[in-house]
Parts: C-alpha cells; sequence; structure tokens
C-alpha cells in the first residue's frame, strides 16, 4: 500500500485513514532488525522503571509484546522481580476481555498464531483492571493530544473502561511514530480513548489525555 500525504488521509473517514496509517507503520516496524528491537526494549524498560508512578506502583498493567511491537519482555520481568503485581490481558472463552497474573518467563504462552503471549493461570475479569496503578498499552501511533492509533480491535478502548480515572495510561512507541497534532493530527472517533504519556526508546513525554 503506497503511503497517503496528510492531506489525502484527512479527506478520509476516520476508519480508513487509521487503515492506510496501520499497514504504513507496520510495513515500517518489519525494518526493524532484532538487535534494533532488543536495544529499544531496554531503553523503555528503564523509562519507564523510572517514572514516579512505578516506583510507587503496587499492581501494573502491561501488554505482552509480539515480535516488532515496542518490546515489554523486559520491563515486565523487572516489575515482577521487584515484587510488583503485573496483569497482562488474556482472552477466556468466547473470547472474553480479562486478565492474567504474570508468573514469570516461562509463564507466557502464544496460544494461537499471530496472538500476544499470555500468562498460563487462572483467568481474571475484565474489572480487574481496576488494581492498576498504571496501565502500559500498546500503540502504532500516538500524536501530541493524547490520541492513540491502536491494532484496531478496539481491545484496549474496551478494557480501559475499568480502569481507575486516577491511574495514568502509558503508551509505547517508536520515535518516529510520534505525531504533532497541530500538523499530523491522527484520525479520531469518538469511541477512542486517549493516553497521558507515550515513551519511546528516546524518553518519555507527558500528553493531553
Amino acid at each position: 500500500m503506497t503511503p497517503m500525504s496528510d492531506s489525502s488521509l484527512r479527506a478520509l473517514e476516520p476508519d480508513e485513514a487509521k487503515a492506510h496509517l496501520r499497514a504504513s507503520i507496520r510495513r515500517d516496524r518489519l525494518q526493524r532488525s532484532e538487535r534494533r528491537r532488543h536495544e529499544a526494549a531496554a531503553a523503555l524498560r528503564d523509562l519507564v522503571l523510572g517514572l514516579p508512578s512505578i516506583q510507587e506502583a503496587r499492581c501494573v498493567s502491561v501488554y505482552a509484546s509480539r515480535a516488532h511491537e515496542p518490546g515489554t519482555d523486559l520491563l515486565i520481568e523487572a516489575l515482577h522481580r521487584r515484587g510488583v503485581k503485573v496483569l497482562i490481558p488474556l482472552l477466556g472463552d468466547g473470547l472474553q476481555r480479562g486478565w492474567g497474573v504474570y508468573h514469570g518467563v516461562e509463564d507466557l504462552v502464544e496460544r494461537a498464531p499471530g496472538r500476544p503471549p499470555e500468562p498460563s493461570g487462572d483467568f481474571l475479569p475484565s474489572a480487574t483492571l481496576a488494581e492498576a496503578d498504571v496501565i502500559v498499552v500498546p500503540a502504532l501511533a500516538v500524536d501530541t493530544s493524547g490520541t492513540r492509533l491502536g491494532q484496531g480491535g478496539g481491545w484496549y478502548d474496551r478494557a480501559l473502561m475499568e480502569a481507575r480515572p486516577a491511574a495514568p495510561v502509558v503508551a509505547l512507541t517508536f520515535a518516529n511514530e510520534v505525531h504533532d497534532a497541530r500538523e499530523h493530527p491522527l484520525p479520531r472517533e469518538r469511541h477512542d480513548l486517549g493516553v497521558d504519556m507515550v515513551i519511546t526508546p528516546e524518553g518519555a513525554f507527558p500528553l493531553p489525555a
């Protein structure tokens, strides 16, 4: 798919513009080497762990990353070693949205091709997210108004309805996926929930969610 100009994207309906952006970003992510992805994951770990809200947290929700996503394996293990309860997305019967508790690297299982790794333990209901003091979410892109471009399934937009209002929502992306909302705003629909901060391997940036 050929990348579209900003003016062409703005002329599309939001769902169509999102589809074009997702295809372009996913294609770009495939160009990163395994070494660069590992370096990025280590930088993201250190930046997230340095957040005051994380240092005080007793429970944190973190997505389990797939290949070519901003990596979270190092972050999840570091939180676990600190004694933090880590909640990871888990699908239950009938694709129910829920959570599982992380118990170690060997605990994460890829249950189906293309699905993120999931904990092998008990399925916890969606309302369990209210326990999280900080929520780390995936993003294909984020703009400086706090708009987040997700994978397209709406999973986190629904899940975040269960979060405590005081719990900051932190998105992880690569630096070139952060857009200036004044010049390159991301398409946003009424159901899209914003984020409070975006972290790239280069730094952490608070946002007006």
